[in-house]
């Protein structure tokens, strides 16, 4: 269980590709905030991107959503 996330984004309802969003996103996050990124499907490719990034990130499944809690680390 996690505590409310600081900011959420659904990538489902972004129109087109949400990298740039999601890259947005977590950039606006302070030392201890969470944002929330919720999509239909695992986002394996961001992985690599958050880490290279400096953020930690923990996904869960939730029936048919993906929910990936990113942190700076």
């Amino acid at each position: 269980m996690h505590d409310e996330p600081d900011a959420r984004l659904d990538a489902r309802e972004v129109d087109g590709e949400p990298f740039s969003d999601i890259v947005a996103a977590i950039e606006t996050l302070g030392d201890r905030e969470t944002l929330l990124l919720v999509n239909s499907f695992e986002p394996e490719p961001l992985y690599g991107v958050l880490t290279d990034r400096g953020f930690d990130y923990e996904t869960e499944r939730a029936g048919d959503e993906w929910r990936v809690y990113i942190t700076p680390n």
